[in-house]
């Protein structure tokens, strides 16, 4: 659609309140009214998160080709059902109240509940849960090789973190230099790998010379986890197994190997020698998701693979307990849900509410739980657990509107909690 002052906005849907944001001014001149004062990470261009529309976009100056390849890149990630920001459009054609041309912007909506490295590491995060992030974004570098891209600029300032049970989830932000083969090669993947190692080491030092990362964290040393894990990661998921005829059990074993590192199995090639002594099997075709599409199947909650994991472990309990492993899965999953997730979701206070997701809300009820069961030497009811969690730690919890009206155009910004699992006082 255009204006008469030849204002282009591509989009799938073009939300008309696009048109009223100042686009005949420089995005770093934007009135602070219509910005929210999010945490940023580090960027080559100009990137500011705009308030529209009851909502949060990230938008970003560049050039016009770039904005248009990159726009395209991320939808065909999200259609891959790779975890990448979600595209809004491409706004170009901008021009200052002078008649100077502008830099097209690229629109994404805000990943809700996620952070940027900086954001993390400023509050001097433990070795432990530095290298999570670094594991997590091992297993997106892995996810988007097995897809055929080729990132190009594998880094933490690229990637925004979001909890996930614990542990973190990776997203991938900033695709500009990316490609998309059919498959990688053995030497796009080495590359790959060895920029992620450079631009990891390089910004963890930079982190040290600002007196930001724990004095416990060897840069290099964390760096080279990245490389350990994303190996350790495409054996197991791409390695072809040999075993004996006896031994086919191992074909299921391998399978729910696969499935515990979040990967379903869509085809084996299994093979067998000239005089069938030996069987080999090889994952064909493996994806990411298998916790969280069960979830999502039994209950409709579409949430992280590790908070999938947590919530149907949970499920099981609830079923063993209540001795109905012979009824019908849907049906139990159905009846947890009533009765126990949802209570503890609407049982969160409305102004406490934008502090987790409700699924990272019910992980850390959990595990509240197995912390005060423990402590006290008996099982605690899930209510009590409840009570605790909300008054000794989640009113203490930052959340994204208490960063609201911040200035962070110098990093660090935004006062944000060690994420990993926290434990009662004592």
């Amino acid at each position: 659609m255009a204006t008469p002052h030849t204002l282009q906005i591509t989009a799938a849907a073009v939300d008309p309140a696009l048109l009223d944001l100042p686009w005949d001014v420089p995005l770093e001149e934007w009135p602070a009214d219509r910005l929210a004062a999010l945490p940023r990470g580090i960027s080559r261009h100009v990137v500011r998160f705009v308030l529209m529309s009851g909502e949060v976009l990230a938008a970003k100056e560049i050039s016009e080709e770039l904005a248009s390849r990159e726009f395209a890149l991320l939808r065909l990630l999200r259609r891959l059902g790779l975890p990448a920001v979600e595209p809004v459009g491409v706004v170009t054609g901008r021009r200052a109240a002078d008649g100077t041309p502008l830099d097209p912007v690229l629109l994404t909506r805000h990943l809700r509940f996620s952070l940027p490295y900086r954001a993390l590491f400023s509050q001097k995060l433990r070795d432990d849960t530095a290298t999570r992030l670094v594991d997590a974004l091992a297993v997106l570098l892995v996810r988007l090789h097995l897809a055929g891209f080729y990132w190009g600029d594998v880094s933490l300032s690229n990637t925004l973190f979001r909890r996930d049970a614990g542990a973190f989830a990776a997203h991938i932000v900033d695709v500009e230099t990316g490609y998309v083969h059919d498959t990688l090669s053995p030497g796009q993947r080495e590359h790959d790998l060895d920029l992620a190692r450079t631009n990891i080491a390089g910004e963890l030092m930079d982190l040290a010379a600002g007196d930001l990362l724990d004095p416990d964290i060897d840069p290099i040393e964390l760096s080279d986890v990245i490389v350990s894990r994303y190996r350790a990661l495409w054996v197991e998921l791409t390695e072809p197994e040999s075993f004996e005829p006896g031994e086919r059990w191992r074909v299921d074993e391998r399978i729910r190997r696969l499935n515990e590192l979040g990967f379903d199995v869509g085809e084996l090639n299994i093979s067998t020698d000239v005089n069938g002594t030996s069987i080999q099997i090889e994952p064909i075709v493996v994806e990411a998701g298998h916790h969280s599409r069960r979830l999502l199947r039994l209950t409709g909650l579409d949430v992280g693979e590790n908070q999938a994991r947590r919530l149907l472990n949970d499920l099981d309990t609830y079923r063993a307990a209540a001795d109905r492993q012979a009824d019908d899965e849907e049906l139990v999953a159905h009846q947890w849900l009533a009765q126990c997730f949802e209570p503890v979701v609407r049982a969160v206070p409305r102004d406490l509410r934008g502090k987790l997701e409700p699924a990272e809300v019910y992980h850390e009820v959990l595990e509240h739980r197995w912390y005060l069961s423990e402590q006290q030497g008996h099982d605690v009811g899930l209510d009590d657990a409840l009570a605790s969690y909300i008054s000794r730690i989640l009113v203490h919890k930052p959340d994204e509107a208490a960063v609201l009206g911040v200035d962070t155009e110098e990093m660090p910004v935004v006062a944000t909690a060690d994420l990993a699992p926290d434990a009662p006082d004592t």
